[in-house]
């Protein structure tokens, strides 16, 4: 490792480390006065540093945007150390209308009720609020209803890099239950 490589990853440390939430390659590359192209390499180093020694952060990659964030290993002890307030968990419904968003988006209200069968205004703004989903336009149609899709902190929340890395659908229930029953119609005949 040279001297340059070492005082650019220092550097992206150091804003790492204040800024306190994810921060673009693009704008690290611009702050630092450097390509994107070196900043992805010094960002892949570092974290594979990290990795190796087990360090008490780690730096996540979500969407181009870097984050320093605890090592999940070490949440325990955190937890233990600032006795903070219960994190308020999702409810049931909140997950279920954050899957339609996450799977289906960009979305409009009407979509999600029609896929989940009941109203979710309530856990739409319940989302907005976490800053988990956002406004992302309108559709253009009747009466342009409001398009939601997810936010940066959601594939933070989540530990994900990018939507892509959402698991597979699950199958809908009515579709297994086909599928098996064709597949013993098969065997049978």
């Amino acid at each position: 490792m040279n001297s340059e490589e070492g005082t650019l990853k220092g550097r992206i440390e150091a804003i790492l480390y204040v800024a306190g939430e994810a921060v673009s390659v693009r704008d690290l590359a611009r702050a630092l006065q450097t390509r994107e192209d070196e900043i992805r390499e010094a960002v892949s180093s570092l974290r594979d540093e990290y990795d190796y020694q087990q360090r008490g952060f780690m730096l996540k990659r979500f969407n181009d945007k870097i984050q320093l964030a605890t090592r999940p290993l070490y949440a325990g002890d955190v937890i233990r150390m600032l006795q903070p307030v219960q994190q308020q968990s999702l409810s049931q419904a909140a997950m279920e209308t954050l899957a339609v968003v996450a799977y289906k988006q960009p979305v409009t209200r009407a979509e999600v009720e029609q896929i989940r069968g009941v109203k979710c205004d309530y856990s739409l703004q319940s989302l907005i609020n976490k800053g988990l989903i956002r406004e992302a336009g309108r559709k253009d149609t009747i009466g342009r209803p409001i398009l939601f899709c997810t936010t940066d902190e959601f594939l933070s929340h989540f530990g994900l890099e990018g939507l892509d890395n959402l698991p597979p659908m699950p199958e809908p229930e009515e579709a297994q239950e086909a599928s098996l029953t064709d597949a013993s119609i098969i065997g049978n005949e």
